[in-house]
């Protein structure tokens, strides 16, 4: 699959999210307040800026300069 190019914040946001499911999926339950809330912000900029097909793609550029 070729990729499409993301623009580097939002390559970065999608970092963001996955480093922040790592650390919810981690959390004690009950001090994970702050980390749901990042999660949902995250969740909802990537959702307003890509488009739903090209998500994977994202994913896969985001793990690839980690």
């Amino acid at each position: 699959m070729a990729h499409n190019e993301h623009s580097c914040d939002i390559v970065q946001a999608q970092r963001d999210w996955i480093r922040t499911y790592d650390a919810l999926a981690g959390a004690p339950t009950g001090s994970n307040t702050r980390l749901r809330r990042r999660l949902i912000d995250l969740s909802r900029r990537l959702v307003q800026n890509v488009p739903r097909e090209q998500l994977a793609d994202l994913r896969q550029q985001a793990e690839e300069k980690s």
